[in-house]
């Protein structure tokens, strides 16, 4: 993790007037301002093509901004070296993304080889990691092609947290999988932040997944932060868009809003 003075370290992420076009001139993603705080989980809410992805992708330099700053630990990203910023940023995404002819174990074991950690430490390593995230240590020298979704995806998440970065960014890492498994990976996502209090922006189109797994949520609409808000306050929000959103996941007693229209 690159050295960072204490004094520009009380933000995470920050989006100082920031936006991405396309070469045709489309904006996908427009004057965003946002911070992120150290050890909260930031939801990025919205609709698919809102610009959540687009948003995350910014803060790894996958893509770089094509007007104002992202800043990652108080350092511009087109000031950072790009291989250090990414392996101070864990990432998971929706498909998961394990290499096939890898084991379990040696795919959790990547970015640990890659900064040349010593072979008893990566070991050590990696059968934490798979107890932390509820896989069977004799998993470690299956494939993924001999594991459930569940499995794959926590493996997934495994691999993001095996270098124990300072940031975790999560792209609906669990939306392709049933609701049952879908749920139980939102507690332990839940009990793991607990424990590792990780900066975590999380992506999801899903209001209740949003509600349980976030500290604030931000929703995203074409390319706007329509609102930041933190997850007590956003069902109540007197904004029209909000409202939509909630109502749209039919926001009876579940989500605890009271409609004040037919």
């Amino acid at each position: 993790m690159s050295s960072v003075p204490s004094e520009v370290n009380q933000t995470a992420i920050e989006f100082l007037d920031v936006s991405y076009r396309l070469a045709t001139g489309y904006e996908l993603l427009r004057h965003l301002n946002l911070t992120v705080h150290p050890g909260e989980t930031l939801i990025l809410l919205g609709r698919s093509g809102s610009g959540k992805t687009t948003t995350l992708k910014l803060i790894n330099h996958l893509l770089a901004p094509s007007a104002g700053e992202v800043r990652v630990q108080g350092r511009s990203t087109r000031d950072w070296d790009v291989i250090r910023l990414r392996r101070t940023i864990g990432y998971a995404i929706q498909e998961v993304g394990l290499f096939p002819h890898f084991t379990v174990a040696r795919n959790i074991a990547v970015v640990p080889q890659i900064e040349h950690w010593p072979a008893e430490r990566t070991r050590q390593r990696v059968q934490e990691l798979m107890q932390l995230v509820g896989l069977d240590q004799q998993l470690a020298a299956r494939y993924p092609r001999e594991l459930s979704g569940g499995q794959r995806q926590r493996v997934g998440v495994a691999r993001a947290l095996a270098a124990d970065p300072p940031i975790l960014l999560m792209d609906e890492p669990f939306g392709a999988l049933d609701p049952i498994t879908r749920a139980e990976l939102q507690r332990e996502f839940r009990a793991l932040q607990e424990r590792m209090q990780k900066t975590v922006v999380f992506v999801t189109h899903d209001l209740r997944e949003a509600l349980r797994l976030g500290t604030r949520i931000a929703l995203i609409e074409a390319g706007y932060l329509v609102t930041v808000l933190p997850v007590a306050e956003f069902v109540h929000s007197p904004d029209p868009l909000v409202a939509d959103y909630v109502d749209a996941f039919d926001s009876g007693p579940n989500l605890g809003r009271k409609r004040t229209h037919p």
